[in-house]
């Protein structure tokens, strides 16, 4: 394993920086909820229509 997990990309970081970035994203990594279920419902199916799948014209009227 010669290559970093962590590359500074402009400047120059000192070790213990590099150290300290890397404490406080392993203490962000691991303070995260374990309960990962999504915060909203989304739709059984899409909402939109497939052209190709429509029976023919649909009249103006139709249209919303």
């Amino acid at each position: 394993m010669d290559t970093p997990d962590i590359r500074v990309e402009k400047g120059h970081a000192e070790p213990e920086e590099v150290a300290a970035i890397t404490a406080v994203l392993l203490a962000r990594a691991a303070a995260r909820p374990a309960d990962t279920t999504p915060s909203h419902r989304g739709r059984a199916r899409a909402g939109w229509r497939r052209l190709e799948r429509e029976k023919g014209f649909r009249g103006p009227h139709s249209w919303h």
